[in-house]
């Protein structure tokens, strides 16, 4: 396996543009099985997932190419099988199905396998289709799906899912009649899903509140489509900055989607400033620490966690970090203590004492942001730090190497 070597090389400095989003692109290409036509996405990263997702969608029946960051999508001789060896590598995956249904009647879909951050069933999924007039078997691992025509529905989320929410509104898109979602998910990729459906004829409305409307077409067509930036490498990279007390100018930055975290990282003494150019940001004064727990958007995101926590390690006293999300979501807890960090976790709570100096030690990632999250403390650590399963790195930041090493970081690639 790659791994790899990060050094302290100073301050960071300069220009970095922030990619497509992967949590927006990915349910955006599932939802490509809908329409009719040539559909064209722009300022899509290249990332493992993003990768997966086409083949998923070549063995559905569609043809893509992914030149650049430009996918484009043609579906008109679909299949409804989508196997085990591509779904359990990607719980996105699983988003298919609700497509499938919708224009074929049938999906045979495997079940997602589990995740290192927790449980996150697709139960919540399977109800709310089945409100729209789905019906559903488990057998050999595979979910089965038929339907003799989706309908409008009511549906309540008992947790605003953001991968329930887009998988409904995919489905519901289709379906005759009207579709209500309460208590849906309002983060921003949930809405630039929708607002992809929409340009592709979809009539949905209340995207991004928790109160989702749905009136149902017979047909979408083909489009071009531009995917949102990606909030979370830009909140990485916003971190990047103070944590080596340099200053970073962030290109294409979505910061009104980033209002928690850019209001944590002002209280901790983080300088923030919107600009023509983009975001500049940078340290002010010693950094303090802060409280934080993770919500539902317009929450502090749990996928901002592990980083934030990286950096309450600099911080002047104690920080105190709760889970809400995620149940198994403070393992890189463990490989930052390595390091020299004093944090102590008790049941979905950690306690951070800052000013403790990082060394660069070897550390194992255990999931996507947890390896971001070592990454940056390798850039402020003595010594060198060897990062270990970077695959996880890979499904979820684009050229972070190139990007971090055109700022001034020492960071190179260990082939395994």
């Amino acid at each position: 396996m790659d791994k790899l070597i990060v050094k302290n090389a100073g301050p960071l400095h300069g220009t970095i543009t922030i990619s497509g989003s992967k949590n927006a692109a990915l349910p955006i290409l599932m939802a490509c099985i809908l329409p009719t036509g040539r559909i064209e996405l722009t300022n899509v990263p290249r990332l493992a997932d993003i990768h997966t997702s086409c083949k998923l969608l070549n063995i559905l029946g569609c043809r893509t190419t992914f030149t650049d960051n430009t996918v484009v999508v043609e579906c008109d001789r679909l299949t409804p099988h989508a196997p085990y060896e591509l779904v359990k590598t990607m719980r996105a995956s699983v988003l298919c199905l609700g497509p499938l249904l919708a224009v074929l009647g049938e999906a045979r879909v495997s079940m997602p396998g589990g995740c290192a951050i927790g449980s996150r069933p697709v139960d919540i999924h399977l109800t709310g289709l089945e409100a729209l007039g789905a019906t559903f078997e488990l057998s050999e691992g595979y979910i089965i799906g038929r339907t003799d025509g989706l309908k409008g529905a009511r549906i309540v989320l008992r947790f605003p899912s953001v991968g329930a929410t887009e998988h409904l509104m995919m489905a519901a898109a289709l379906a005759e009649g009207e579709s209500v979602i309460e208590n849906a998910a309002r983060e921003p990729e949930v809405a630039d899903l929708a607002n992809f459906l929409n340009a592709c004829g979809a009539r949905i409305e209340g995207q991004g509140t928790s109160v989702v409307r749905i009136q149902g077409v017979s047909e979408l067509k083909g489009t071009s489509y531009r995917v949102m930036p990606d909030r979370i490498e830009a909140g990485t990279y916003m971190i990047a900055a103070p944590l080596t007390d340099g200053e970073l100018l962030l290109r294409d930055c979505p910061l009104p989607e980033l209002d928690a975290l850019a209001h944590t990282l002002r209280e901790m003494g983080v300088w923030i400033n919107e600009t023509e150019e983009g975001v500049i940001v940078r340290s002010g004064d010693d950094l303090v620490g802060v409280e934080v727990e993770t919500l539902p958007y317009p929450g502090f995101p749990t996928d901002m966690q592990a980083q934030i926590t990286t950096l309450m390690c600099k911080a002047k006293g104690l920080s105190m970090v709760e889970e809400t999300i995620f149940e198994n979501r403070f393992m890189h807890v463990m490989e930052l203590n390595r390091m020299g960090a004093d944090i102590k976790v008790k049941g979905h709570t950690a306690v951070v004492k800052g000013q403790r100096p990082l060394t660069g030690a070897p550390v194992m990632a255990s999931d996507l942001r947890a390896s971001a999250s070592l990454v940056l403390a390798g850039l402020s650590a003595k010594g060198a730090t060897e990062v270990q399963r970077i695959y996880h790195l890979d499904r979820g930041y684009e050229n972070i190497e190139q990007k971090l090493t055109a700022v001034g970081a020492s960071i190179s690639r260990v082939k395994g």
